[in-house]
């Protein structure tokens, strides 16, 4: 609902002169109009339900695509230091920078990542939804690159992970995004872009500060892509919209409530370094 408030000798005459058009101003705020060559404030509440078009809400980003909303969420549920002007949660309680990440460690990260990023591309290669062929060789897989990785620590330092245990971080999260690719699409798509979006920009970055601190600063291959990485991503985030586009709304705000999900079962395995 739209409140306006004006002198209340011309308010009346000014909502319905076929030349004024008056526009939703967040908040309170005063807004000058000309009518008939004259100025006339108007003053414009909003409401919360308020929308551009006047009816229902408007999520965060929509008017830019579903991929937008989805970020959106992503970054409020960050802390302040990883992301000062969108992180919407208070500091963790033992931020990454105070984690002491061991080779070992990182080892056993790369292989639950590496059960993460094949159970994504088996999903989408069996398609159990349509849409999810239109996933398939966009660039971004990891498991071939991983598998790289992990031949590279056996020959660097002879080293070999832990077997995956079925109650570990990698496997809980694999049967989960498997129950939600033939039962819930709107949540499975939630996660799988927060698995690929998040690696391309955070998870490069921890990547980068953790090989430096056990790896003597290697360039790991679970890091480079073939081609242009951001082409890769405007690729998936069209595709990712133009799925969205045949949601309800109750879809959508679905898939964005999965989020928070998806930050724990994806912060389980990245702490994976540290053990």
């Amino acid at each position: 609902m739209v409140l306006l408030h004006a002198c209340p000798s011309r308010a009346g005459a000014l909502l319905q002169h076929p030349r004024c058009v008056i526009r939703a101003i967040p908040q309170r705020r005063t807004a000058v109009r000309r009518v008939d060559g004259r100025r006339c404030s108007v003053v414009v509440s909003v409401s919360a339900s308020a929308t551009a078009h006047g009816h229902g809400t408007t999520r965060p980003g929509q008017r830019k695509g579903f991929v937008e909303e989805m970020r959106f969420v992503a970054m409020r549920l960050h802390t302040k230091d990883q992301a000062p002007k969108e992180g919407g949660q208070e500091a963790a309680p033992q931020p990454f920078q105070k984690w002491q990440p061991t080779r070992e460690g990182y080892l056993q990260f790369l292989a639950e990542s590496r059960l993460l990023f094949q159970t994504l591309e088996d999903i989408m290669a069996q398609a159990p939804h349509p849409d999810y062929a239109r996933f398939r060789d966009t660039g971004l897989e990891r498991t071939k690159a991983l598998t790289k990785d992990i031949e590279w620590f056996k020959e660097q330092y002879g080293l070999e992970p832990q077997p995956l245990r079925e109650d570990g971080p990698g496997a809980e999260y694999s049967r989960l995004l498997q129950r939600l690719a033939k039962e819930d699409p709107p949540a499975f798509i939630c996660h799988f872009y927060n698995i690929y979006f998040a690696h391309s920009a955070g998870g490069r970055m921890i990547g980068k500060k953790v090989s430096g601190m056990v790896l003597d600063g290697a360039d790991l291959e679970f890091y480079k892509y073939e081609g242009e990485m951001s082409d890769h991503l405007e690729k998936v985030r069209t595709t990712l919209n133009e799925v969205a586009e045949g949601w309800t709304d109750a879809q959508k705000e679905h898939c964005l409530e999965e989020t928070k999900d998806s930050f724990k079962y994806s912060g389980a395995v990245l702490r994976s370094i540290a053990n």
